[in-house]
């Protein structure tokens, strides 16, 4: 048994579990068994230190993983079994030089991310999407789901999150497009974001939600909370919730999405569309919910309306035609979010969706991102303006554009 492990096993032996033990309480004891570990054997001032922390990580936190997500410069974390932890720092993964003392120590930390926010993972349901306490997004697979064992990826979001104008500054957008993008949110424009995985997507939107007028009723629709929408007064947030071992008790997307119209929005957000409620969302944009935002994943805008076309087609069997003049009426904008190689994240190109005619969707360019070079290893390049915005009659509706 390490030194850890002998401390753990002191500090658990002391205490009272018939009640509620404040962390000052186990830091406490934490602090007498490692003075009693010194008196056996030397220790620096900086190994007491580690021993005091990794043991309250273990007991109170989330063991080896807490570091990493007490970390601000790291995005995401990744858990392939109980010996290989990797993280993403700046765009670029790196494998953890610590791992978990055993299966059953990851094991742990699993069901208590779970618990967290009243998930429930095990052998019959063993994948979950829940978050953390700060907000971070976790999806669980458990072995032998997980062939080479349980694995955890954990998106992280900064505690402030990220302003358009900050944005600008690191150079994901212009500020003439950020400036186009306000108008169009004023404006109560329908928007859908796409992107690939870790393109930025929550970022966005969270960022974009800002341009909301505060006086506007807000509902936001998520698998799992995510979004951190500030300074929006009247803000109603709803959860999904997955089907477990109590059949019947799932709360879907679509519940949400058609319960959020009885709830009085002036605008509805979804958070990521992935299935049938593409056509729940398109409907309550094309029922008077103007200003709605979604994102989904996709290679490109193009690609996002086959995309959406494929998932409504999960949701109700429809003539393709039906939907396509669904959609077309439905959207007004597209932007489409991209992760380049240096692994910066980029506004690549924001479209104008104006009509659906003989099989096919018109779009109008407006902003499209060209690279020009590399510089210090970091991509360069500029948004070409390509286009004005044909359909201007919510911009006039709202006096902007004249």
């Amino acid at each position: 048994m390490g030194i850890m492990e002998k401390i753990r096993a002191y500090v658990v032996e002391r205490l009272d579990i018939s009640r509620e033990v404040p962390d000052e309480e186990i830091l406490a004891l934490i602090d007498e068994a490692v003075c009693q570990r010194a008196r056996q054997q030397v220790l620096s001032v900086k190994q007491r230190g580690q021993l005091r922390r990794e043991t309250f990580y273990s007991l109170r936190r989330l063991d080896i993983l807490q570091e990493l997500i007490e970390d601000d410069t790291i995005t995401e974390i990744m858990v392939n079994g109980a010996g290989k932890i990797f993280y993403e720092r700046q765009g670029r993964i790196q494998q953890w030089d610590k791992c978990f003392a055993s299966r059953e120590k990851l094991e742990d930390v699993i069901q208590q991310m779970a618990g967290t926010n009243n998930r429930v993972v095990n052998e019959y349901s063993p994948i979950v999407d829940t978050r953390l306490k700060d907000g971070s997004r976790v999806n669980i697979v458990l072995e032998p789901i997980a062939i080479d064992g349980s694995c955890i990826a954990i998106r992280k979001f900064p505690a402030n999150p990220i302003t358009m104008e900050r944005m600008i500054e690191i150079g994901s957008l212009s500020r003439e497009m950020a400036e186009f993008l306000e108008e169009l949110v004023v404006a109560r424009y329908n928007v859908f974001i796409s992107g690939g995985t870790g393109s930025g997507k929550t970022t966005f939107l969270n960022a974009m939600s800002a341009f909301i007028p505060k006086g506007e009723r807000l509902v936001t629709i998520e698998d799992s909370a995510e979004l951190q929408i500030r300074d929006v007064p009247n803000l109603v947030r709803l959860e999904a919730r997955s089907d477990t071992m109590e059949v019947g008790n799932e709360v879907s997307i679509r519940d949400l999405i058609k319960t959020s119209l009885r709830l009085r929005p002036d605008r509805i957000i979804v958070g990521e569309i992935r299935g049938a409620e593409a056509l729940d969302m398109l409907q309550a944009m094309n029922t008077g919910h103007d200003g709605s935002i979604s994102t989904g994943h996709s290679n490109s805008c193009a690609d996002m309306l086959r995309r959406i076309q494929t998932m409504v087609r999960m949701g109700m069997e429809l003539p393709l035609d039906a939907i396509c003049a669904q959609i077309a009426s439905g959207i007004d904008i597209l932007i489409h979010l991209g992760r380049l190689r240096d692994g910066t994240r980029k506004v690549l190109d924001i479209r104008e969706l104006t009509d659906y005619r003989e099989g096919s969707f018109c779009m109008n360019s407006l902003y499209r991102f060209r690279e020009t070079g590399e510089e210090g290893g970091r991509i360069t390049g500029c948004w070409d303006r390509e286009g004005v915005l044909e359909r201007r009659d919510k911009l006039l509706a709202a006096g902007l554009g004249r």
